[in-house]
C-alpha cells in the first residue's frame, strides 16, 4: 500500500537523520525544533507543537532546555500577549548549518539515481497528497 510505503520511507530517513545528528550532539527533539524554527523564524510556540505533533507542554519544554542552552529564543507575539515567537540565536547558527548541510548529504545518497524531472514530480505528488489530506481534514472537522 502507498501510504504504508510513504511512512515507512519517512521512518527510515528519520531514523538515519537522527543518527547522524546524535554524532553532531543534538537529540531528535532538538534538531527538529531547530530544523522548525530555523525554516520558520517567528513560529509560535503552539504551532511548532502542531508541527512536532506533540502537546504544547512538551514543545515547551523542549524549548525551555534550548532557550537555556542559548540555542533558541522566546520574543512576545505582538499581536497576542499570551504567545511567544520562536527565534534561533546565533550560537545555534553553526549547529542550524550543521545540519542543513547533513539534510543536503542524507538527500544526495537517498535521491541518487532520479533525474531531477522525477524528483520534482514527486515532490509535486506528494504536495497533493499534502493538500488532499488537509481539504479532508478539514471537511471532517466541519461536519463533527
Amino acid at each position: 500500500e502507498l501510504a504504508w510505503e510513504i511512512a515507512e520511507t519517512h521512518r527510515a530517513m528519520r531514523r538515519y537523520y537522527d543518527r547522524r545528528a546524535a554524532a553532531l550532539g543534538v537529540t531528535t527533539a532538538q534538531w527538529r525544533v531547530i530544523a522548525h524554527v530555523g525554516h520558520t523564524p517567528g513560529l509560535k510556540q503552539v504551532e511548532l507543537a502542531e508541527r512536532l505533533d506533540v502537546e504544547p507542554i512538551t514543545a515547551g519544554r523542549i524549548v525551555d532546555r534550548l532557550e537555556e542552552a542559548g540555542l533558541v529564543e522566546r520574543q512576545p507575539d505582538p499581536a497576542d500577549r499570551r504567545a511567544w515567537r520562536l527565534f534561533l540565536t546565533g550560537k545555534a547558527e553553526p549547529i542550524s548549518g550543521k545540519l542543513r548541510e547533513l539534510a543536503d548529504d542524507m538527500a544526495d545518497e537517498a535521491f541518487a539515481g532520479f533525474a531531477r524531472e522525477q524528483l520534482e514530480t514527486i515532490r509535486a505528488q506528494l504536495a497533493r497528497v499534502r493538500e488532499n489530506v488537509s481539504r479532508a481534514e478539514s471537511a471532517q472537522r466541519k461536519s463533527a
